[in-house]
């Protein structure tokens, strides 16, 4: 089996519905199993630990999940173009993974939401990428044989899935956005086990 890590940040419900909707896309192709997780949140005026398990929502993620994963995929809101400071701060503690190689050669893949329309999706995708690249990862994207990538009237890029919330849309994804989260969670499951060592 192929454990595909999902790891974001929402604050208000959008991106965490896209994560759902990864997972789905990742557990619908056989041998491949989603596992969803969080990042705690972050104080400018403080580096105080969280509390160890959140008080609602998937468990926050670990190192040993992205050592032990066979794919990666990240979400995040957009932050005036970038990802959200809580995911930017997980990955800055992954060092001892980028010198030890854990996550070389592994599919990568990412979403973001934004309140929006030209939030800053694509740069937002662009900086999520950026850390990947470091690891040595293998970025995976939307191809445009995704029709949802031709039709989709809200969120939905070559670089990733995304939705636009809106102020009436906060975690309600439109048909197009769905089918690219779950073709996004599908591809990087359909690569993974293609680059699992065989037996």
């Amino acid at each position: 089996m192929a454990d595909i890590l999902v790891v974001y940040y929402s604050r208000n419900g959008s991106t965490a519905a896209l994560a759902r909707a990864v997972c789905r896309g990742v557990e619908s192709i056989d041998g491949a199993v989603a596992k969803l997780r969080t990042v705690a949140p972050v104080s400018a005026s403080s580096e105080a630990a969280p509390q160890p398990v959140p008080q609602s929502g998937p468990p926050y993620a670990s190192h040993e999940d992205l050592r032990t994963a066979a794919g990666v995929i990240l979400g995040s809101p957009t932050r005036f173009g970038n990802m959200a400071a809580p995911l930017k701060h997980f990955l800055d503690g992954t060092a001892s993974l980028w010198i030890s190689g854990a996550l070389a050669g592994k599919p990568a893949a990412v979403f973001t939401s934004t309140q929006s329309m030209h939030g800053g999706q694509e740069t937002t995708l662009l900086s999520m990428m950026l850390p990947l690249f470091h690891h040595g990862m293998v970025l995976v994207g939307l191809p445009y044989t995704e029709r949802a990538l031709n039709d989709t009237r809200h969120g939905g890029t070559p670089y990733g899935a995304s939705q636009v919330a809106g102020s009436d849309r906060v975690g309600v994804l439109d048909d197009s956005e769905q089918q690219l989260a779950h073709a996004l969670g599908r591809r990087v499951a359909q690569v993974a086990l293609r680059l699992l060592p065989r037996a």
